[in-house]
Order: structure tokens, then sequence, then C-alpha cells
């Protein structure tokens, strides 16, 4: 700005003005006619002998633009003066309100092309605080040793270690109790076959994981870490670490994917990549699948290890979960809930892998003897570990226990296409 237009002083001298006007005059007679020169002119003399000096620059501005777009000869053609514009660099913020007047280059255009990843300016899941009543289990619970385990018929019979009346055979054997009592004879539990000794059993932390509950359908792709600490590479593909580290079930966004060989990898922050099997990941589809009536289903993915909840054509629930292992498969298929228990006793197997679990909580039976349902067993969410159920956290199936009734459809599915289809290669399925 010129000298003499910035002062203190509340009005400006005819002086400073003319020196100013001295400057800006040979430019503006470029732009402007000679009349409207010599009416600027006047309009300057005017308002300095009046001291209204805002006045006068008002005026000066409305008179510059009312003539410009009359009398104003290009100085250069437009697309060079676009390309001059394209070509500078800018802020961030700038450029993220014109990106077509910025550079490519520069922190505005990493701004750009992270704005157009979703990662700038960060947004987070659309989800909603999951209600930790879903939490509570009515049971507690043993883990059974192995070679079995003696049942007594009171607490004094336990504590002597005498006159037990019947066994549970050796086996994956885990025991629901309703009470403990300290005994002369050590701690014994009360279950539902009997009494057993505390020396006999171990107690059991069920696993404390959930979900993820959203107010409306996220726009891309999300998942879980499922292998504790895994750190991420600078790019697809890459050796060369980043020196971030996640621990196990952080929930994760993806912003890009890249196939390198036969894995794909996933962009989870800027400048961090992760293998696609660390990964339990869901993609967002609210149509309904082939055979599904409505639109309220449960979609269960064997190769991703998760399962969603759809209700009126939103996304409103998402979690990880472990379905049946190799040779135990979850079938693929459309189906409904046929079935609605609070808790259930799961049994089978033969010697050598056999199985006895009581008191499953909240089990929603679709495929014969296959049903999701809470698990306190084991803490392998992500990974396929059953022997043809959904397993979930106790917190995640009282969430799908509330949301689904009799009837309510599971679609069940494998993108990758490696679990079989044979209908002759499934029996009623397990726990």
């Amino acid at each position: 700005m010129p000298d003499g237009w910035a002062g203190s002083s509340p009005s400006l001298s005819l002086r400073q003005s003319f020196r100013c006007w001295g400057r800006l005059k040979e430019s503006l007679h470029k732009v402007v006619g000679s009349r409207i020169m010599h009416t600027m002119h006047e309009i300057l003399m005017t308002a300095n002998r009046l001291g209204i000096r805002l006045l006068a620059v008002f005026l000066f501005t409305i008179v510059l633009a009312s003539a410009a777009p009359a009398s104003a000869a290009p100085t250069e053609e437009p697309a060079r003066a676009v390309a001059s514009q394209a070509s500078a660099l800018c802020t961030p913020r700038q450029a993220l309100r014109a990106p077509g007047r910025c550079s490519a280059h520069g922190p505005g255009g990493e701004a750009v092309r992270m704005a157009r990843q979703g990662l700038y300016p960060g947004s987070p899941l659309p989800t909603i605080r999951f209600n930790w009543a879903f939490q509570y289990l009515p049971f507690d619970y043993l883990r059974v040793g192995d070679g079995g385990v003696p049942i007594y018929p009171s607490a004094d019979s336990a504590a002597g270690a005498g006159g037990n009346s019947a066994s549970v055979q050796d086996g994956f054997v885990y025991l629901s109790y309703y009470n403990e009592v300290e005994t002369s004879g050590g701690l014994v539990f009360q279950t539902q076959l009997g009494y057993v000794r505390g020396d006999n059993v171990s107690r059991v932390i069920p696993p404390e994981f959930s979900g993820m509950l959203f107010y409306r359908t996220p726009s891309r792709p999300f998942g879980w870490i499922i292998e504790g600490g895994t750190c991420t590479v600078t790019a697809a593909g890459s050796e060369q670490r980043t020196g971030r580290c996640y621990t196990r079930y952080t929930p994760i966004q993806i912003y890009a994917t890249e196939r390198v060989g036969e894995l794909d990898w996933y962009m989870i922050a800027p400048g961090e990549w992760v293998e696609q099997r660390l990964i339990s990941m869901v993609e967002p589809d609210p149509t309904p699948p082939e055979g599904v009536e409505g639109d309220r289903w449960i979609s269960v993915n064997l190769y991703e290890q998760t399962v969603v909840a759809y209700d009126r054509g939103e996304l409103v629930f998402a979690t990880a979960i472990s379905s049946g292992r190799n040779g135990f498969w979850t079938q693929p298929g459309t189906f409904q809930v046929w079935a609605k228990l609070e808790r259930d006793n799961m049994t089978g197997g033969a010697e050598g892998s056999y199985y006895y679990l009581e008191d499953v909580p909240w089990v929603l039976y679709f495929d014969q003897a296959r049903a999701l349902h809470g698990t306190y067993w084991h803490n392998r969410f992500g990974t396929p570990t059953s022997r043809g159920c959904v397993n979930l956290t106790p917190a995640d199936a009282s969430w799908f226990f509330n949301f689904a009734d009799e009837g309510t459809w599971v679609h069940v599915y494998d993108p990758s296409g490696e679990t079989p289809t044979d209908p002759s290669l499934y029996g009623a399925g397990g726990a």
C-alpha cells in the first residue's frame, strides 16, 4: 500500500493525495479512459478538501469497477490467465476452497489429494455409543482341566473328595456355576451337574470386545486389526515400517486398496499400509441379497470374518466373528432364524474331539444346529475357530439377540469362493 494511505491521521493531506494519485495515474490510464480519469481526479480533490477520505476511496472504487468492463482491454488470453492461476502454490485452505485455481504441487495440492481419499480433514466413523448393558452375562464359567472332572452331590462330599456321583469325560469342557462355597477342603463350585472342586477347574474371563453401532451407513470400508502388534508399512507391499503399530481389535477405516501379487493392501492412514490378512473388513452394501425379503437382515462374511446388521436400508451394527474352521465350515446360503434361546447347552464330537459347553448365551439358530451365539471360551474373533456356528462375543451376541426375531433373514456368503457350497459336505453343525 502506498505511503500515506495507512497512517493514524484522521484525514489525508492534499499533497499526500496527489502523491498517491501520481503513482496510480499511469497504470490506471491503461485501464480506463481519459474522461473517467478526469472524473476520478475531481472526486479525489473534492473529498480531500472536505476531509472525507473514506468517501473518496469508496467513490473511487465504484467508478473504477463500473468503468473497467466497458473500457478495459484484456492484457492476456483467458486460457493463459487460467493456466497462470492454476500454477500458483496454495495453502491447504485455499486449495480446498478452489482446487482449480491452484497448482497440484505443494501443501495445497497434497491437501486436495488427501481430501479426495477422505483423509483430510479426517472424518470419524458415524458411530453411536454402544450400550454396555449388553456386556451383562447372567452366568459365570469354569474351564475343566485335562482328564475330566468328578461331580459330587454336595459341597461336603466335594470338600472330602469322596463319594462322587458322576463325572464329565475328558474333552473341551466348560461349566457354568451358580454358587461358590469355602470349605475345609478348599473352594467348591455348584454347577448344573452338581459340585466340583476348585482344584479341578479354573475361572473363565469372557472376552470384552464389542462391535460398532452406527447412526447411518459409513461412506467407506472399515474394520478391525485382528493381529496384535500389527505395524504399518510406508507403501503397499513394502517392508519399510512406518514406526506405528496397532493393538488387536483397533477399529480402522480403509482409504485406498492396492493389489500386490495375490494380496490386497489397505491404506488405513496417510502413508500407512496393512496387508489384508491382518484386518477383518466390512464393505457396506445396504442392497438386500438375493433371496432376502424385506429390509432387515444379517450378513455374515466368511472370508472377512465379519457380521453386519441392516435395517431399513442402513447399516446399523457390525463386528468381527469366528466362523467354522476347515472341515467344520459355516454353510453359505440364505436362511432364517428358526429358534431364539437366551441360553443353551451345546455338546457333540467323538472321543478325542468331545465338547460340552454349558449355558451358551444369546443363541439364534438359523441353519440346523448352526447359530449365532455368545462365546465365552475364546477370544479369537476375526479367525475361523468354531465347529460351524458363528461365534460372537457375549456383548455382540446380546445385541443381535435383541435385534433379531424368529424369521429374521441370515445371509451367509464367502466372496472369495473358498468355502465349499456342496450340501453333502455339511452335517448339522456345532458350536
